[in-house]
């Protein structure tokens, strides 16, 4: 045979021997055991083991009172104070246990218990694939890791990993919550929990549900998607992200957010949302819009910026930064809103406009005054400047008062009746029953008292100090039917509650409904905390 022939032939048996070797399982070898035999009668093919039985496979240490080895099927069953070690990662004891050095698979049961550095497992039974590092059991099982306590109907450990994964009824009950779900991943060294499918975690302060969530169980945070909400004190917070802070009882909301009040019937929207549970506060902005029901209507107000604090009944709501606001026969704009539930006074500040019906009413301050009692709306003041304006309602004139101060009285929600007083000025296109034009009103007086019916002016009636003419159309010229700083803002009215939105705001607004169409088509979205939202406090949102 030639010398190259020959080292290859000489390769090839040194590789089939090699990749044979390796195939052929390792022995079991037992260390020691006090008393060794052959039973014919019970067990004629096994060793009789007794007395501080010590085996040893491939790493594995498996100690106990009695075991049957049988040698050929490299098997052995172990009985009474069993336990199987795998290094420092695994403890396995039970009363019984069966290990198959071939497969290297063991089954443990009758109180069997295993134990990780940072969890113990208590079940009926329980099996261990070596060679997947997977530990299972199908009957009820108690998990201890630290302050939890986790009990479920079957699960599966991963020893590498440290994870714990229930795929059927899971409870994990801490001194501060209660978690339970069908489908949880747990990390015993991290506290790390992952739900799926419908899950709900309970505590004294509040309830949460989320069907995909995360909860850090050792640092108490945790990040909820997919038709997740938390619910305290009759308040539901709702958004397509959620982040929950236990510790410091804070939780902010991303995207398709929605707070409901259910004591005080109102709900906040927009697309973030920060929430103090302890201060009983929170910040909304990213086309934030409050709607609260009164007098079985619903007024919209909308801001860059909303923002509550304080506890019921005295509590302060604030709008800013281009305020509109809503309800069916009533709109108006502002630079902001402060609104208190304690005084019942709500302040229009900054350029502030109303639009009652077809009357717009403009003044340097503006005050809504409410009924704390009834909780309805009582009456409206302006201070300063005072100008209403309404549109003739057949010509092209426009109807003026003007003055210092108004006082205006609400019924059933709708303005009644309003006073101007100090230099108050008129000028009225006057029509008969056949709604001719008999001229315009042009008048002077101490005080103007005027009566709305149905939004629209019904009356007006002059006090003290009376000096005015009606003038027939062509003889009052087109300069003098105006008032010094009359502006006439009809196009800016609000008219629905659409409307207090900008383009701008619709427009955000369609993004950030595409952009949860997407999260949700993602059938992997990455569970876990993001950075800039730990970081919560540290940023500013823009």
């Amino acid at each position: 045979m030639n010398k190259s022939l020959f080292f290859i032939c000489f390769g090839l048996f040194l590789l089939t021997s090699i990749k044979v070797n390796a195939q052929t399982p390792k022995k079991i070898i037992v260390e020691h055991s006090d008393f060794a035999d052959v039973n014919q009668a019970e067990m004629p093919d096994a060793f009789l083991l007794t007395g501080n039985v010590v085996v040893n496979h491939d790493g594995v240490v498996l100690s106990c009172n009695k075991a049957y080895y049988f040698q050929k099927e490299n098997y052995i069953k172990a009985f009474g104070n069993v336990q199987l070690v795998q290094g420092d990662t695994l403890y396995l004891n039970s009363k019984y246990a069966e290990y198959n050095g071939n497969v290297k698979k063991a089954f443990a049961t009758g109180d069997a218990v295993m134990s990780s550095p940072d969890a113990t497992l208590s079940t009926d039974t329980i099996s261990f694939d070596r060679n997947t590092q997977e530990v299972f059991y199908n009957n009820k099982g108690t998990i201890i890791n630290k302050e939890n306590t986790l009990v479920s109907k079957s699960g599966k450990y991963y020893v590498a990993e440290k994870k714990f994964q229930f795929l059927t009824e899971v409870t994990i009950t801490n001194p501060k919550y209660v978690i339970k779900s069908n489908h949880l991943d747990y990390y015993s060294n991290s506290g790390h929990s992952y739900l799926f499918g419908p899950s709900t975690i309970t505590s004294k302060n509040n309830y949460i549900y989320t069907e995909k969530g995360f909860y850090d169980t050792k640092k108490n945070l945790s990040h909820f998607l997919r038709k997740s909400y938390i619910k305290y004190d009759n308040r539901l917070i709702e958004g397509d992200s959620l982040y929950y802070d236990r510790n410091q009882e804070f939780a902010s909301a991303t995207r398709n957010v929605k707070i409901t009040d259910s004591i005080n019937r109102g709900i906040i929207k927009g697309h973030y949302a920060e929430i103090f549970q302890k201060k009983d506060s929170m910040y909304v902005t990213k086309r934030a819009v409050a709607v609260n029901f009164v007098e079985n209507d619903s007024v919209y107000i909308h801001g860059k910026k909303l923002m509550l604090t304080g506890k019921e009944g005295d509590r302060i709501i604030r709008a800013f930064n281009n305020v509109r606001f809503y309800k069916t026969d009533m709109s108006g704009k502002c630079d902001s809103i402060h609104s208190s539930t304690k005084t019942a006074l709500t302040k229009l500040i900054g350029n502030p406009i109303l639009w009652n019906g077809e009357s717009q009413i403009t003044g340097d301050i503006m005050h809504l005054i409410g009924n704390s009692a009834t909780k309805k709306l009582d009456s409206l003041k302006v201070l300063n400047n005072t100008f209403i304006i309404s549109k003739d309602t057949l010509g092209t004139g426009y109807n003026q008062i003007k003055g210092l101060n108004l006082f205006g009285k609400f019924e059933d929600g709708k303005l009644h009746d309003v006073d101007v007083i100090k230099n108050a000025e008129v000028i009225y296109y006057m029509r008969n029953d056949a709604k001719e034009l008999i001229g315009i009103n042009k008048n002077v007086s101490s005080k103007i008292n005027i009566l709305f019916d149905k939004n629209t002016i019904e009356t007006i009636t002059f006090f003290k100090q009376v000096d005015g003419t009606i003038f027939p159309e062509e003889e009052l010229d087109e300069h003098d039917r105006k008032f010094k700083g009359f502006k006439w803002r009809g196009d800016e009215r609000i008219k629905s509650k659409d409307e207090i939105f900008s383009k701008e705001d619709n427009e955000f607004n369609d993004k950030m409904i595409d952009e949860g169409k997407k999260e949700e088509a993602k059938e992997n979205v990455p569970m876990k905390i993001r950075k800039e939202t730990l970081d919560y406090d540290k940023k500013k949102i823009k």
